[in-house]
């Protein structure tokens, strides 16, 4: 799957960029033209309101014309994410899933799957993965996302279509207790990965009491906690944790519905964007010649600057093996 071959990059089972053939993430940052990965926002609309959401603030859909521009002005990246907002909300969604999987990038989903029934079927063979929000058990998803039964359901939905999984959390002081059963519900459901992420102080994470925000010390010794009981129970999807510090700082570049691309977060700007230029009205190859945070982006999506543990076993997903960009797949991903 994918566009092009990345130098010394390859797609892994673990839904997540790995280094090959000697290679180091500087190398990289230095040779490619375009991002590896980049977010784009089909809408900001969302059924769910999350005490975490940093994009809160509403904006027209793109239309399939906007949208297939800026798919041709994306060319030479790997990974897009088709975000929102919550995309499946979308009744297009299945049409934008056919224009973007056409075109050759790895596509990923990220989704609170409540909308799974309705689309589940035009993305068989068309996509990366599903990326799933869930914060833990359900009293906690609750709690701070939304409904864990749809949720979950959702889930069952994609399984059933043979769809590859993986689950994200927004990391809270008050819900560290249910990363465990977080994790024991990823291995459950086959996830390739389970996606850690800190929450930045915007949208409704500006309401959150203070406390909820841990330290990088903290995260840093609940991911050694986790990845040492991953090892203990054999749980076997990937763990990654993203912190916010300067080698984190504006690796994401997020696309809005209007085309606009920023460097995502960066500490200092207006709502932690820094406007980069806009992919209705130029290439993203133009873009990423002024962006300041290459070697940042780079070595984030490779995991050399945040918190990274691989796959606890050498056996992929039974729903998708390891791909090299540009190349055939290969058996299996690092141990």
């Amino acid at each position: 799957m994918g566009n092009q071959l990345i130098n010394g990059v390859e797609w892994t089972a673990g839904h997540h960029f790995q280094l090959t053939g000697g290679q180091t993430a500087g190398q990289v940052a230095e040779q490619i033209t375009a991002p590896l990965s980049t977010i784009l926002q089909v809408t900001k609309r969302c059924d769910f309101d999350c005490n975490f959401c940093s994009e809160i603030l509403q904006m027209p859909d793109p239309s399939l014309e906007q949208l297939e521009t800026m798919r041709d002005n994306l060319a030479g990246v790997g990974r897009v994410f088709l975000s929102g907002g919550e995309p499946l909300m979308r009744r297009d969604f299945g049409d934008i899933v056919d224009m973007y999987s056409e075109a050759g990038f790895v596509l990923g989903i990220p989704t609170n799957a409540t909308r799974a029934f309705q689309h589940a079927g035009r993305m068989v063979g068309k996509i990366g993965y599903v990326n799933v929000g869930l914060e833990g058990p359900r009293a906690i998803t609750r709690r701070v996302r939304g409904d864990y039964d749809k949720v979950m359901a959702g889930i069952q939905v994609f399984r059933e279509h043979g769809l590859p999984l993986s689950l994200s959390c927004v990391v809270l002081r008050s819900d560290l207790h249910g990363l465990p059963f977080l994790c024991q519900i990823a291995d459950v459901i086959e996830a390739g990965k389970v996606k850690l992420i800190m929450p930045l102080r915007k949208g409704n994470a500006l309401d959150l009491d203070e406390h909820e925000f841990i330290t990088n010390d903290e995260a840093t010794a609940k991911f050694n906690e986790l990845n040492s009981l991953a090892a203990t129970f054999g749980w076997r999807p990937a763990l990654r944790l993203t912190t916010w510090r300067p080698e984190t700082e504006g690796h994401m570049i997020c696309i809005e519905p209007n085309g606009n691309a920023n460097a995502w977060p960066v500490y200092d700007a207006k709502d932690l964007f820094e406007p980069l230029g806009n992919v209705l009205h130029e290439p993203v190859t133009e873009i990423w010649k002024r962006y300041r945070f290459k070697a940042n982006h780079v070595a984030k999506y490779l995991g050399t600057s945040i918190l990274s543990a691989p796959r606890h076993t050498d056996a992929p997903p039974a729903t998708q093996a390891a791909t090299v960009l540009g190349m055939p797949a290969v058996a299996s991903v690092a141990p």
